[in-house]
């Protein structure tokens, strides 16, 4: 797949334009087609870019020179992080008429505030740093993911990524205090102070969060931190419908008095695939239509309460020290890795109204596998936050790859118009990048699209940031 063309009065960069990028970016910048190569590609292999010139900032005012130097040429400039999206929005268009910046070397925790549990780091700090930081004081982030060793803190800001803990601490826009950016102009917003009270006007640092780059670039974040849990219990049960999964994580909130750390749900078929793929076989005993793995963390013994919890389930385990959670959490981690294993789907990354996750889990796979013959719905992910993995799997056998390819608009649009009417979201956790550009135009509030369109008109007139991306 190839990316959609840049704003039509946007023209490849000129010689002179190119030259004044190199001299904004001193010595920090590269064009040789050999190591520009492997940032012009998504891990997936599916989207494919093309660009003259790659900047590698190492700080704040050689970005903001470098920013100011596109804007007075108008030329291009696409943000890419650790390049773990999974929608195109790091990955330039393939006509070669934009220049990728890279912030990874922007990479230094600049202050870690204990009292104020405040962290600073900049863009290209990766997720497993902060977390290694933040223990090493005592206190926790409480963001993870699967990519947390390469993704970087300025990506997560800019997709408001998420992750298994958003149930307890939300996503990237309630955990980010402070901002410090470059916008458009090459001016830069000063925001990093973290203060818990402001009501001096917009929250810009907002905007920013969730605008794919769209809007300026990240340079880097104050963080809230949060006690390290003292106590951690991790327990996998079986149940024979999603709507007794949300009893449980509702009875699990109720008792605890919201410690919920993680909460996810996980159908008999994916449970199967792991075992299949990994070896790890399912937990429980006997079979069960849907699998629950819970997660708990709090200052005190948690264990009696998993347990009283859990008893309303048909059968439960409760991880007895810390390798068998982490093997509890292997089952859920691992499953697409299995599920890739086992042949080609079609993914969906959607979010429904946490009171509607089980009936959409399993109204919407029975509509797109009557619609779809030999369609096989795997649909997985976070109950607490409403955030379902729904993917469309082929049938098995030969010509998968054929079947997911002659299906996968029409089954992407059902998708998205299931999700659309029971009042969701089309993505819940990677953006909207060019991937999903022409859904949200679809199905996006029309108010909500002049606003953001309205925002990116006034704040980049120009169209130089990450054109092409979200909204245009």
């Amino acid at each position: 797949m190839t990316l959609a063309a840049p704003r039509p009065d946007l023209a490849p960069p000129s010689p002179a334009a190119l030259a004044a990028l190199k001299a904004a970016a001193g010595s920090d910048w590269t064009d040789d087609p050999d190591l520009i190569a492997p940032r012009l590609v998504d891990w997936r292999g599916r989207f494919h870019g093309n660009t003259p010139l790659v900047l590698l900032p190492r700080d704040t005012a050689t970005l903001a020179r470098i920013v100011a130097a596109a804007a007075a040429h108008r030329v291009g400039l696409v943000p890419q992080g650790g390049n773990t999206g999974l929608v195109g929005g790091g990955i330039p268009p393939a006509d070669g008429s934009a220049v990728l910046v890279s912030c990874t070397r922007m990479n230094r925790i600049r202050a870690l505030d204990v009292p104020g549990r405040l962290l600073v780091a900049e863009a290209g700090v990766v997720l497993a740093d902060v977390h290694a930081a933040a223990a090493a004081a005592g206190l926790a982030f409480p963001l993870s993911l699967g990519a947390k060793g390469s993704a970087t803190v300025g990506g997560l800001a800019a997709t408001n990524a998420g992750g298994v803990q958003v149930v307890r601490h939300g996503t990237m826009r309630a955990l980010v205090a402070g901002m410090e950016a470059v916008l458009p102009d090459g001016s830069v917003l000063h925001q990093l102070q973290g203060l818990a009270k402001d009501n001096t006007g917009l929250d810009i640092k907002q905007l920013l969060i969730g605008a794919e780059g769209t809007l300026g670039f990240i340079t880097a974040v104050a963080l809230r931190l949060v006690p390290q849990p003292r106590h951690r219990v991790v327990g996998w049960a079986g149940v024979d419908r999603p709507g007794r999964a949300l009893d449980l994580l509702t009875r699990l909130s109720d008792l605890t008095g919201g410690q919920v750390e993680s909460f996810e749900l996980i159908p008999a078929d994916g449970v199967a695939l792991v075992a299949q793929h990994l070896g790890l076989a399912s937990p429980l005993a006997g079979p069960h239509t849907w699998h629950c793995l819970v997660e708990l963390a709090g200052p005190q013994p948690l264990d009696a309460l998993l347990m009283e919890g859990l008893a309303a389930a048909d059968d439960a385990v409760i991880a007895q020290n810390e390798a068998q959670a982490q093997a509890l959490w292997r089952r859920r981690e691992e499953l697409p890795l299995a599920e890739r294993q086992d042949g080609p789907a079609v993914h969906h990354d959607i979010a429904v109204p946490v009171s509607q996750m089980p009936a959409f889990a399993e109204l919407a796979a029975a509509e797109v596998e009557a619609r779809f013959a030999g369609a096989r719905v795997l649909a997985f992910g976070h109950l607490g936050d409403g955030n379902l993995h729904f993917n469309v799997r082929a049938p098995a056998g030969d010509g998968a790859a054929a079947w997911v390819a002659a299906h996968r608009e029409g089954i992407t649009a059902l998708v998205h118009d299931l999700v659309t009417a029971a009042g969701g979201s089309i993505s819940a956790e990677h953006g909207i990048g060019v991937l999903k550009k022409a859904d949200l135009a679809r199905h996006g509030d029309p108010a909500r699209l002049a606003a953001m369109r309205a925002i990116k008109a006034a704040l980049d007139p120009a169209g130089i940031m990450n054109p092409g991306k979200l909204y245009g």
